[in-house]
């Protein structure tokens, strides 16, 4: 038996996708859900509004990690395909006279196409190159959205007003109520079936080429068509985070998908800890409540100040949440031990 058969035969056996890494603890989701459903009875129409767009900008993030954490590309793109999806919901509810639940997975179809679409010449393309080529595209979609092509579908400038719908079958709750437990429940599916995703083949696929692309290619790996893949999922997910959007904030117009909405999504992504899901929800609310926070504390220097806030946030904290996940836990398992 040669070296290399040697070292194969006894190498351990290692868990592909360890299941700590993507998501909670059943205790602890629990209790981050029993949260998420409660709060809404006892908080202000306001305030349901701001949960359900944490909701909806955490969709955002996670697709961003599935695409980054999972499979190591970056974009600064991901206010293109939040865009596209957006305008789906509001054009097909407005003009087609279609119901808001159904215009969302045909969003997130048509972002699937564009994102796996836009992944097939991405591929000649990596790292600093593939953000640049992603922010590019960012750049573009708002002016492709003023266009007088599609002005009477967009309505230009000027954009649209979209319906906010009412609560189906009676229900005693206010609009804003039910908005907030059809995007919760929206997000818990996708959530799920994200985690799923990373630990199946395909996940295992997309990580092996976020480690060693040349490896992952030697064993098997179809890189061009998991590459691509993921930009779709990616861009699919945003796309219901975009119609979600649309139908929350009851407007959509192309200075709303500025490359300004790109970097927030990245910058949340970051926050939450690259690579980790539940993550997400941690760098939505940092992207959403922080720069409040900073206006609060000095109105003129608001850009200033959040500045300070993010940069003490990457010092203390380099790798986001995640890391302050572990060191919880840690905590958690010493005290135990006493």
């Amino acid at each position: 038996m040669s070296a290399a058969e040697e070292v194969v035969t006894e190498a351990p056996a290692v868990e592909a996708v360890p299941k700590r890494a993507m998501t909670l603890g059943v205790g602890t989701s629990l209790v981050v859900l029993a949260a998420l459903v409660i709060a809404p009875l006892f908080v202000k129409n306001f305030i349901i509004f701001q949960m359900t767009m944490l909701l909806i900008y955490g969709l955002a993030v996670l697709a961003l990690n599935i695409l980054t954490g999972g499979s190591g590309q970056f974009s600064l793109g991901q206010s293109a395909f939040y865009a596209v999806g957006a305008y789906t919901s509001a054009i097909l509810m407005e003009h087609v006279g279609m119901n808001y639940a159904l215009t969302l997975p045909i969003a997130g179809i048509i972002c699937f196409g564009f994102g796996f679409l836009f992944g097939q010449p991405a591929l000649r393309l990596s790292g600093v190159y593939l953000a640049l080529a992603t922010f590019a595209l960012a750049t573009a979609m708002p002016q492709l959205l003023k266009l007088g092509y599609f002005e009477h579908w967009t309505g230009g400038v000027q954009g649209l007003v979209v319906t906010k719908p009412d609560a189906p079958f009676g229900l005693p709750m206010g609009q804003d109520m039910w908005l907030y437990y059809f995007t919760l429940v929206i997000t818990i599916g996708i959530y799920v079936a994200s985690v799923n995703l990373l630990r199946s083949r395909s996940g295992r696929a997309f990580m092996a080429i976020r480690d060693n692309e040349i490896a992952a290619s030697a064993m098997g790996v179809d890189v061009a068509l998991y590459k691509t893949l993921a930009f779709g999922v990616s861009a699919g997910i945003t796309g219901v985070a975009g119609g979600l959007g649309a139908i929350a904030v009851q407007f959509v117009a192309p200075d709303g998908y500025t490359i300004t909405l790109a970097i927030s999504l990245f910058l949340g992504m970051v926050v939450g800890g690259v690579g980790w899901l539940p993550g997400s929800i941690v760098g939505s609310a940092f992207i959403i409540f922080v720069p409040n926070i900073a206006e609060s504390i000095s109105k003129g220097l608001s850009g200033a100040v959040f500045g300070v806030l993010l940069f003490l946030v990457i010092f203390l904290v380099p790798h986001g949440a995640r890391q302050v996940a572990i060191v919880a836990q840690q905590m958690l398992g010493k005290l135990k031990k006493h």
